[in-house]
């Protein structure tokens, strides 16, 4: 599986030595590439006209994807066709699926495949196909309708972020319930009712700057830890500053913890500049990226960084890279690439300061990290930058990337586009 996009199988290579004590997971059929993905994106997917792509989730040959936009066309440019925050479209020709036309009357924000070949819906809404569902639903794939029986709702809130191993699904927000049970911007449920696990209630709580929540969760491969982060600074009552990694059979905080990101790093308006996170196919480390203020300060802002997934606590990172002064929103890990999305100019800028600084590299808004050393790979496609990439997925034969812009890889692909495995 993959955490919070779907459970595609998982290949087993690493490139260094997996810790003790960290199962893996058994491997499937289909598995992330190998490699590095070509620099010249596919010509056949459809174009997103307005808004900006948030998650991309391929399941068979359908891929779902899911954001705050309005309208939708052919590769060719023709055919427009209304979608409301959510469209599906076939992989290797990019045909938009005409009976999937689902109703949801909000952002979209997060994506995890269900039983059955389903599809679960995370986001700020509060109905979908005219039925009350706020902020979590699931549907079928093929035209989009809801599933009879899964009643999951929250309160008070949105869902950032889902993780799904098959049997439950895990939502991460601002919410304060769900299904009218005390949850604080953390939950377990069904993936087939969508009922509230009652063993799974681990506690988020003083949050560093404006409301409780969880910003992003990534569940390992094997399914027994779960990174969350956001604004909080503890976890049942233990010290975890803005991230922690969940022990799922526990339900409560493993050892492991880092001060790295302590640092302020950002501006007031901003609650917390954690983004997203992703575990290696064989789930013996994680990458974290963050966001950041206007200035370039002290610590991990505007970085991505390794973690090995162990029990230490204190934990310093394996290796960061830094961009000098650019948000970074999405990452995707496969066994010979981090792949990072945002609005960057550089890599490799540990001393820049809005400038490029000594051996830093230019990488336009989409980048390729080394899992073992740490710094960016040749691969550099570029594309406008605009706001940044919020949705990365890896498949058997390429990587989707969705976003607010319309350059990628040298030509033209509005919101959405698709690097094949070279």
């Amino acid at each position: 599986m993959k955490p919070a996009r779907s459970f595609v199988a998982l290949t087993m290579g690493s490139l260094l030595l997996f810790p003790l004590g960290v199962a893996t997971a058994a491997p499937a059929a289909a598995a992330p590439h190998q490699g590095v993905v070509g620099e010249s994106p596919v010509g056949w997917t459809p174009h997103v006209l307005d808004g900006s792509v948030k998650d991309i989730l391929r399941i068979g040959d359908t891929v779902v994807v899911a954001g705050d936009f309005g309208r939708v066309s052919d590769a060719g440019g023709d055919g427009t066709h209304d979608r409301r925050n959510l469209f599906a479209f076939r992989h290797g020709s990019g045909e938009i699926l005409e009976d999937f036309t689902p109703s949801v009357n909000g952002i979209v924000n997060s994506l995890a495949e269900g039983p059955d070949g389903s599809v679960i819906l995370g986001g700020r809404f509060d109905q979908v196909n005219g039925k009350s569902s706020r902020g979590v639903a699931r549907i079928d794939a093929t035209a989009g309708e809801n599933v009879d029986g899964f009643d999951a709702t929250v309160g008070n809130g949105s869902v950032y972020r889902l993780a799904s191993d098959g049997t439950d699904v895990y939502l991460g927000g601002d919410f304060s319930a769900v299904n009218g049970e005390s949850r604080t911007g953390l939950a377990r449920v069904d993936a087939t009712d969508g009922s509230v696990d009652a063993d799974f209630a681990p506690t988020i709580s003083e949050q560093r700057r404006g409301s409780l929540r969880v910003q992003e969760l990534a569940l390992s491969p094997d399914g027994r830890r779960l990174a969350v982060n956001g604004t909080f600074t503890k976890v049942d009552g233990e010290d975890r500053y803005q991230i922690a990694m969940i022990d799922t059979d526990s339900a409560g905080p493993t050892p492991w913890s880092t001060s790295a990101y302590e640092e302020p790093c950002d501006y007031k308006p901003m609650h917390t500049y954690m983004r997203q996170m992703d575990f290696s196919p064989d789930g013996s480390y994680f990458a974290v990226v963050t966001a950041g203020g206007p200035q370039v300060k002290p610590g991990l802002c505007k970085s991505t960084a390794r973690f090995e997934n162990d029990s230490t606590p204190d934990a310093e990172p394996t290796w960061t890279n830094l961009t000098g002064g650019d948000s970074l929103y999405s990452v995707e890990v496969t066994s010979d690439a981090v792949y990072v999305g945002g609005h960057q100019r550089w890599m490799d800028n540990e001393q820049g300061a809005l400038n490029p600084g000594p051996g830093s590299v230019e990488r336009e808004g989409i980048a390729a990290v080394d899992p073992t050393s740490g710094r960016a790979l040749g691969w550099n496609p570029g594309r406008s930058r605009g706001h940044g990439v919020e949705a990365l997925h890896a498949t058997s034969d390429g990587l989707y990337v969705g976003s607010d812009t319309e350059r990628l890889g040298g030509s033209h692909h509005a919101r959405l586009g698709m690097f094949p495995a070279s």
